[in-house]
């Protein structure tokens, strides 16, 4: 296999997992499921602020454990849906507010209450634990 061919490989792959973590390119869900809302710097204060119970995943697209927990959070995104919101923050292209709140390592889960971070869940956690951190921060 010779450079260029690998450099293709790689391209090819590289598209196949923005086009599977772009949520323009997803159908739209079924009338009463709920969402996983793209959030970055723009709007960020305006959800945080509109959502009085958030959990808001750090991610990116080149991270494995990351697409471990996007299943996850769709899931959990169901499961409380009307009563916690979910969303998702590219780190690669909202770096200003992965260092605003710390964000050295992702996945990073952060859960805000009210307007106020209240907890966060670092690496990539089985379900259960982390609908277990769902429970407790929001009183579930």
């Amino acid at each position: 296999m010779d450079d260029d061919e690998l450099a293709r490989i790689r391209e090819k792959k590289l598209q196949e997992l923005r086009d599977r973590f772009d949520p323009a390119k997803k159908p739209a869900p079924a009338a009463g499921h709920a969402v996983v809302i793209p959030i970055d710097e723009r709007q960020f204060a305006q959800v945080v602020q509109q959502h009085p119970a958030l959990v808001i995943d750090f991610w990116a697209e080149w991270c494995g454990p990351c697409r471990r927990v996007a299943p996850v959070v769709e899931e959990l995104a169901q499961e409380f849906a009307g009563k916690v919101t979910f969303a998702k923050c590219d780190t690669d292209h909202n770096q200003r507010l992965a260092m605003q709140f710390g964000i050295s390592a992702i996945p990073c889960l952060l859960f805000f209450s009210h307007g106020q971070m209240v907890d966060r869940v670092i690496g990539a956690l089985p379900k259960e634990s982390i609908r277990a951190k769902v429970v407790r921060n929001f009183r579930m």
